[in-house]
């Protein structure tokens, strides 16, 4: 209960920075550069406002420069504008990063890109793994060959080779992540899907539906799949968890979110050349995001696993 408690607020963090109720500026600078984490409030700080002006030449260009004559008017002027002018810092209480801006509204706005990120990718793998493990197991003979042949393919090349390899092809941005992510993730959802397909294909609740005349996809979709469902949830709940990993090691690497946009990887990216100088408040703060998060949604999705498993339950 505490993980799902923990998982809700982060969802409805994520919808105020969705509506841009919260860190909806956060790429504007609030403080100065690599300001460290404060809770004392706003300072005043003075600073010495300094316009040049050009000084003209002590003899007599007018007839050659008609600017000359206002040098000297220029001159006095500057002198009166030489004034001292406060400046209101915000409070940080994470700091702030190179360019002034809030650290926090950062971890905040990279929290939304990474788990919106993580959640897509993972229905885009679980309906993609599921069709194709529903057919499988369903039809077997030919098209579960074939599938099996593709299944094969995709499990025998590493993961993270897999999902470089289609970064450096599609390129930047949250939709390629997305898309590469979906595309290569779906192999352990059609491992399990065709497993429980396959078993429920022979049961008595299956032949029967066959029996007064329900269709294949009927047969499929309406009596087996509600039946698995528990598989593909769990299941899917772990791939959220897997992605949001996955995106974050890509953006770290150049390779995911662009460079107008932040997410928990990019803020790492930026933190590495950080911490040599000893500023460690924004490696702080996008680890502690997602430490928590993805803590507290395994946790919440190995509790969904108990609760919705059959066997675990004692039903058979």
């Amino acid at each position: 209960m505490v993980s799902l408690y923990i998982v809700l607020t982060f969802l409805v963090m994520i919808a105020l920075s969705a509506t841009g109720i919260v860190a909806g500026q956060w790429q504007r600078e609030v403080g100065v550069p690599n300001a460290p984490p404060t809770f004392l409030g706003p300072r005043p700080a003075e600073a010495e406002s300094v316009v040049e002006v050009p000084k003209g030449p002590n003899v007599d260009l007018s007839d050659i420069d008609p600017l000359a004559p206002r040098y000297k008017e220029w001159a006095e002027r500057a002198a009166l504008m030489k004034t001292t002018e406060t400046v209101r810092v915000e409070t940080l209480p994470f700091g702030g990063d190179r360019l002034g801006r809030d650290v926090l509204s950062k971890a905040l706005k990279g929290t939304e890109v990474s788990v919106f990120v993580g959640v897509l990718a993972a229905l885009v793998a679980t309906l993609i793994g599921t069709l194709l493990g529903a057919l499988a197991g369903f039809f077997g003979r030919k098209i579960g060959d074939f599938l099996e042949w593709l299944y094969n393919v995709f499990t025998a090349i590493p993961d993270i080779l897999l999902i470089f390899a289609f970064a450096a092809v599609f390129g930047r941005g949250i939709g390629t992540v997305v898309l590469i992510l979906g595309l290569t993730g779906w192999a352990g959802v059609y491992r399990q899907v065709r497993a429980e397909f396959m078993k429920h294909a022979g049961r008595e609740y299956v032949r029967a539906a066959e029996a007064i005349g329900a269709s294949t996809s009927s047969r499929m979709f309406r009596h087996i799949l509600p039946n698995v469902s528990h598989v593909i949830l769990v299941r899917m709940s772990l791939l959220v968890v897997g992605f949001i990993k996955a995106e974050v090691i890509l953006s770290y690497l150049g390779l995911g979110v662009p460079v107008d946009q932040v997410s928990w990887g990019t803020m790492l990216a930026e933190a590495q050349s950080e911490l040599i100088l000893g500023l460690w408040w924004q490696l702080a703060a996008a680890t502690v995001f997602m430490a928590l998060f993805v803590t507290s949604f395994s946790l919440m999705a190995d509790a969904w696993r108990d609760a919705l498993d059959p066997k675990l339950r004692g039903v058979e």
